[in-house]
């Protein structure tokens, strides 16, 4: 529901831009991300040239390569490669969320069903907005919009509760991309820069200061703790 109202905003810009409904569908389909298509959409209603297109979509989507990468790190070893592509394919900010919050090694197969259903409602919606969006109630749009932020609460706030470290950089991250809308010059930037900046800087903290060890590292300071406890078992019956 929420992919579906926000994309029917979306709908709206394209046929201000001239772009029909089945084309504005399309696209959706084949590009999953709402600011790179609106960035789109804008740039085509102002006759801007592919290039400047293709930079602007190179921009808002970036952090896109961020999260590939990182889901990259939570898929079976014997994942294959087609299975990876298709992956990077469908992640987008929500996709992510849900994937990057498994418990354990991803299936490739559990992002790839939540696409289906999120991609339904971003392409259906995009459609409806170019046939009837100035036709529905604004009431109804923001009530329907509810439940994509819902789903954002729904991903974060339950790892949140049982990890005080990642209820804490949720805490910064709030506050550092609120700083970021108000500073000047830094406000300027685009939001997908801003967004990118903010990721780097804060999971690179997060990283260095608060690590996750792995199932290889753990197994190996159990092992040591054993070697250890058994060394000193020895020296005490001896």
């Amino acid at each position: 529901m929420g992919y579906f109202a926000v994309a029917i905003a979306l709908g709206i810009a394209a046929r201000s831009a001239g772009i029909g409904a089945g084309q504005a569908a399309l696209t959706s389909l084949l590009i999953n991300a709402s600011a790179g298509e609106y960035a789109g959409f804008a740039l085509i209603a102002a006759n801007a040239s592919y290039i400047e297109v293709a930079l602007m979509e190179a921009v808002a989507n970036a952090r896109y390569l961020l999260m590939s990468a990182s889901l990259s790190q939570k898929l079976d070893t014997r994942t294959k490669w087609w299975e990876r592509l298709l992956l990077g394919f469908t992640v987008t900010d929500e996709i992510f969320g849900v994937s990057v919050a498994v418990e354990g090694r991803l299936s490739p197969y559990f992002t790839f069903g939540t696409f289906i259903v999120a991609t339904a409602g971003w392409t259906s919606g995009t459609f409806v907005g170019a046939v009837l969006g100035n036709v529905l109630p604004v009431r109804l749009l923001s009530a329907l919009a509810v439940g994509l932020y819902g789903m954002f609460i729904s991903v974060f706030v339950p790892e949140a509760k049982k990890n005080k470290v990642v209820a804490c950089l949720v805490a910064i991250s709030f506050a550092a991309s609120y700083a970021f809308e108000k500073i000047p010059y830094i406000r300027d930037i685009s939001s997908g820069i801003r967004i990118i900046v903010l990721t780097v800087i804060i999971s690179l903290g997060a990283a260095i200061f608060f690590p996750i060890k792995d199932e290889k590292d753990e197994n190996d300071e159990n092992g040591r703790r054993d070697v250890k406890e058994t060394k000193e078992a020895v020296e005490n019956d001896a």
